[in-house]
Parts: structure tokens; sequence; C-alpha cells
């Protein structure tokens, strides 16, 4: 093998490698980064069986390789957490889009601990959180609370402060153009057509808040629908 040749062997395997080294840099690229924010119920959606395990099983069965699906959900947390730990749970990891899904606990713990979110002060938060993902160039979706209690008739203690606070997401989603899965509305209307005896849990949740099985397949089924357009 003569000098020239080698050289020229050298640099088609220098080429080589610097197009491989880009090829694989813009697959990286690619991959959407999708952040899910919220409390205990994406706590538990992170875990196996939670409706963001589900969802990448779905998204790997239907060959959909190009999202990262992170869990960053606190137990307890309230629109005000939220907002407060955003910076580092959340901004840093800079992510393409952020579900927000966060209001349970706003409604919940006015009742049960007395430290609950008054509706102006909700919707105040709220509106900070997206205000300052948006400031980073990032995507955001909204999430309408569930169930605190199945009960189909309306008859659940909160059912009036969680329609309320509900509402106020649908209103941000709407005056600011954002992505909603109306997840309340969806639930509402499963626990009408199937849950025939009005329990006040065990259809969609284990203890009228937190999602079992069913409950996690139908979120996950449902936000997909919604993400997969972001």
């Amino acid at each position: 093998m003569n000098f020239i040749t080698s050289k020229l062997i050298w640099i088609f395997l220098f080429v080589g490698v610097v197009l491989l080294m880009s090829f694989l840099k813009d697959s990286r690229a690619k991959n959407k980064k999708v952040i899910f924010f919220g409390d205990s119920i994406t706590q538990m959606g992170a875990q196996p069986g939670g409706y963001i395990s589900l969802m990448k099983d779905m998204l790997s069965q239907q060959n959909i390789t190009n999202y990262d699906l992170i869990g960053a959900g606190i137990g307890g947390n309230k629109v005000y957490d939220l907002y407060l730990r955003m910076p580092e749970d959340v901004i840093a990891q800079s992510p393409d889009v952020v579900v927000i899904w966060v209001g349970v606990n706003d409604v919940w713990h006015k009742s049960s601990f007395g430290t609950g979110t008054d509706a102006d002060k909700f919707e105040k938060f709220y509106r900070a959180i997206i205000q300052q993902l948006q400031a980073h160039n990032i995507k955001v979706m909204l999430v309408t609370p569930t169930t605190i209690g199945e009960k189909n008739d309306y008859s659940n203690q909160q059912d009036g402060d969680l329609n309320k606070y509900s509402q106020i997401i649908r209103n941000i989603a709407k005056d600011l153009n954002l992505p909603v899965c109306d997840l309340h509305s969806i639930f509402h209307l499963y626990e009408v057509n199937n849950n025939t005896v009005n329990a006040d849990k065990g259809i969609l949740t284990i203890d009228g808040v937190h999602l079992n099985d069913a409950g996690n397949k139908l979120a996950a089924t449902e936000i997909w629908k919604v993400l997969k357009d972001m």
C-alpha cells in the first residue's frame, strides 16, 4: 500500500466517523423531551403501570421512538409548590414540552388539611408557571384535575370547587390559545357510562383520587391524543 492510498483510506475513515457522529447527534436532537409536571398522580404515573409508563409502552408498540417522557410529580404538591420547584425540576432540564397536571390538592386540602389554594391565587400561580415556561421557549399543555370521589351525580363533597378550578384551567387555555386535555370532563363521562352503582371509588381510582389501572390507561390515551399534535 503506497502513501497516497493509505492517506485516502484515513481520510475516508475520518469523514465516515464525522458523518456517523453527525447522524447520531441529529437523531438525538429529534427526540422531543416531555416533562409531566404535577402531584402524586404524576409521581405514581411514572411508576410501572402508571399513565406515563403506559404511554411509553403505547408509543413503543406504535414504533414511535422520538419522545422522551419524564415524570416530575411530587405527592401533596399544589400549584404554588410547582411554581417554586419549576426552575430546578423543569426549566433546568430544557424540555420541549411541559404537561401541567395540578389542582386536586389545591381543592382537596381545603377540607382535609385547611391548606388548599383559593381560586384567585390558583389562577395567579398557574398563569405564572405558564409565563415562565414560555419565556424559555417551552411549549405548554394543560390538564384539568380528574376526581375527588367518583360519584357521577355531582354529589362528591368537592365537586363544586373541582368544577370551578377545572373551568379556570379551561379559561386559561382558551385565553392563551394552549392545548388542554380536559380529563375532568372525560372522567365524568366515563363515570356516567360505567359507574352504574354510583360508587365513590374503584372505577377509575383506588381511593377516589389516585388512578387505578383503568384510570391510568384512560389518562395515557387521552393525554396522548393532545400531546401528539404539539
